[in-house]
């Protein structure tokens, strides 16, 4: 009978240790799955991104982006919250033809996660400028597809 109460205690206690937080230290059941992706898929999720500027159509641009999500762009001091906002910012960076490329990436995998930092550099063809820039994408899995959640973007303080 005493052997019973202290394997009893034993696993009160684990489940208080597994999940601190949980009410009554029991633990909560974990209910969310993970998509598998890998760093060449969420890779591609800024390829995807980047052929949608190449419809030139801002409502393309912005169905890359979770309906809450947060875009703080390069040529704007804005933060863009709403779909209006952001189609508002498109329209104007996609009327210099802009095409972007990768320069220097990291990727992190998490569970329905995903972050891309790096360095990228965009081309504009209607003038011929060339803007240097980090940034950083998270993506969330919303169970059909890869969103953008966050998009930050500076211009690289010093000029090359």
């Amino acid at each position: 009978m005493k052997r019973a109460g202290i394997a009893i205690l034993a696993a009160a206690v684990a489940g208080c240790v597994a999940n601190p937080g949980a009410p009554g230290g029991a633990s909560a059941p974990h209910t969310e799955s993970c998509q598998a992706v890998s760093e060449q898929e969420v890779a591609g999720l800024f390829d995807r991104w980047n052929r949608s500027l190449q419809t030139g159509d801002p409502r393309q641009v912005v169905a890359n982006y979770a309906e809450r999500s947060i875009l703080l762009p390069t040529v704007s001091n804005q933060p863009r919250y709403t779909v209006a906002e952001k189609e508002d910012y498109f329209h104007h960076f996609l009327e210099d033809r802009p095409q972007g490329r990768i320069d220097a990436r990291r990727i992190e995998l998490g569970c329905n996660s995903a972050v891309d930092s790096g360095l990228y550099t965009f081309t504009f063809a209607r003038t011929g400028a060339v803007v240097r820039a980090r940034y950083t994408y998270t993506y969330r899995w919303d169970g059909r597809k890869w969103l953008i959640t966050s998009h930050h973007s500076s211009a690289m303080p010093e000029k090359q």
